[in-house]
C-alpha cells in the first residue's frame, strides 16, 4: 500500500513561494516578452571574464579548492574595497560564496536559533527573508515610510522600538531592491551603534553598492566598523560585472568567525567552482572600464523609465537614486500580483508585483531598468494604456 509522505519541517512545507517567480512562469513560452521583472540586465558576461574561466577550465582547473575562496580571489576583494572605500580587510574577513544568496544563508545559518527574530526594513528582496524564516527565525518587518513624491525614509526611532529581547539580527540592504532607497553616513553610522549597543547582529547586504546616480559608489558599513563589529557585509558579482547566472559572490565577516564560515561551506557547497572564481577574479581587477559602463547604462535607463512612468496619470514614482529598479505606485491597484499579471497578459511586458517585498509593497510595481533604451521604451509604449 503506498504510504503517506513523512512529516517535512514546518519552515520548509509552509515556505511561500515567491511572488516573482509567480508572474515570471506565467510568461515562459511568450515570443513578445520584454522580461523587465526579474533583477539583471540584457547584457552578457562581457568576453575578458568569460576568456577567463575558460582559460582555467582549459587548463584543468576543475578540483576541490580553498573553501573560502581562491587566495587570489580574496587578496583581489580586499584591494577592491581599500580602492573603493579605504577600509583595510584582512584575508581572514573574507569569504566567497556561491551567490550573495548563498552568503545569506550562511549567516543564517551561524547566527539564527528557533524563535528568534530577525527584522528587515521593507519592502526588501523576499529572498533574503525566507533564509531568515527557514532557519526557525520569525521575521519582523520594519517598513520605511512612502512619501507623497514616491521616494521612502527611515524612521530611527521605529526601528529601534521594533527592536525586542528575541531581536537576533537586522538584515538592511542599501542601495534597496526594490525601492532604489538608500542609507547616507549619519544613518549607517545611527544604526551600526544600535546594533552595537542591544548586542544585535546587523546583515547589510550591499550588492548594489555600485549602482548609484548622485556619486560614485554608496556609503558602506565597511567605512566604519572594527574588525570584530557585529557585522556582516554581503555582496555579488551578479550585478556590477553582468555575472547573475555564474552565482558567486562574498562575504565580509568577523575574523573570529572565519572557522565558522569555513566549516558552513564545507558543510554546504564544499566551496565555489575554481574556474568560476578565476573569471571573477579577472572581474574585479579589470573590470572597472565594464563597471562604469553598466553604471551609465543604467543611468539613461532611469531618465528613460522615469521620465515616461512619472508623466503616466495613475504613476506615482520618484527619481531613481540607487540600484536599478523603478519601483512605483499605482493609483487603484490594491492587488499588485494581481495586476502584474494582467499587465503581462495584456502587454507582454513582465514586471515584479510589489507585493512580493513585503509590507509597504502592495500598490507597487517593480520594473527592472538595466536594460538598452530601446526595449526600455518599447516597454513604455506598452505600457502607457494600461498605466494612464
Amino acid at each position: 500500500m503506498p504510504q503517506s509522505p513523512l512529516p517535512l519541517r514546518p519552515e520548509a512545507e509552509t515556505l511561500e513561494a515567491s511572488k516573482i517567480v509567480e508572474v515570471w512562469e506565467l510568461g515562459f513560452g511568450r515570443d513578445d516578452l520584454i522580461p523587465l521583472w526579474v533583477g539583471e540586465g540584457d547584457l552578457p558576461t562581457p568576453d575578458f571574464i568569460c576568456e577567463a574561466a575558460t582559460r582555467a577550465l582549459k587548463d584543468g582547473k576543475t578540483f576541490y579548492t580553498h573553501k573560502r575562496g581562491l587566495p587570489e580571489l580574496r587578496a583581489a576583494i580586499a584591494d577592491y574595497t581599500h580602492r573603493l572605500y579605504g577600509a583595510r580587510l584582512s584575508d581572514e574577513r573574507i569569504s566567497v560564496t556561491s551567490a550573495g544568496m548563498n552568503a545569506i544563508q550562511l549567516i543564517m545559518q551561524a547566527i539564527v536559533r528557533s524563535g528568534d527574530e530577525v527584522l528587515a526594513l521593507t519592502p526588501v528582496w523576499p529572498n533574503a527573508l525566507a533564509a531568515a524564516r527557514v532557519n526557525g527565525a520569525n521575521v519582523v518587518e520594519v517598513p520605511l515610510r512612502a512619501t507623497a513624491e514616491g521616494d521612502f525614509r527611515l524612521d530611527m526611532d521605529v526601528l529601534e522600538a521594533a527592536c525586542g529581547n528575541r531581536t537576533r539580527a537586522m538584515f538592511i540592504a542599501s542601495p534597496s531592491n526594490p525601492t532604489g532607497w538608500m542609507l547616507e553616513r549619519e544613518e549607517q553610522q545611527a544604526i551600526l551603534e544600535l546594533c552595537r549597543r542591544r548586542g544585535i547582529w546587523l546583515i547589510a547586504d550591499e550588492v548594489y553598492h555600485r549602482f548609484v546616480y548622485d556619486r560614485p559608489t554608496a556609503p558602506s558599513f565597511q567605512e566604519l566598523i572594527a574588525p570584530e563589529d557585529p557585522v556582516f557585509v554581503v555582496n555579488s558579482f551578479s550585478k556590477a560585472w553582468a555575472m547573475t547566472g555564474w552565482r558567486l559572490g562574498w562575504l565580509v565577516h568577523p575574523p573570529s568567525l572565519r572557522p565558522v564560515i569555513d566549516n558552513l561551506i564545507e558543510f554546504n557547497t564544499s566551496g565555489a567552482p575554481p574556474f568560476l572564481q578565476e573569471g571573477a577574479l579577472t572581474a574585479i581587477r579589470d573590470g572597472e572600464r565594464f563597471v562604469h559602463e553598466m553604471v551609465e547604462r543604467c543611468r539613461h535607463g532611469a531618465d528613460v523609465v522615469h521620465q515616461r512612468l512619472a508623466a503616466m496619470p495613475r504613476v506615482t514614482m520618484a527619481c531613481p537614486r540607487a540600484s536599478f529598479y523603478a519601483f512605483f505606485a499605482v493609483e487603484g491597484v490594491a492587488d499588485s500580483l494581481g495586476f502584474a499579471k494582467q499587465i503581462l497578459r495584456e502587454t507582454g511586458v513582465g514586471l515584479a508585483p510589489g507585493a512580493a517585498f513585503g509590507r509597504g509593497g502592495e500598490g507597487f510595481l517593480r520594473l527592472c531598468f538595466a536594460s538598452s533604451t530601446e526595449r526600455l521604451s518599447a516597454a513604455m509604449d506598452r505600457l502607457e494604456p494600461a498605466l494612464s
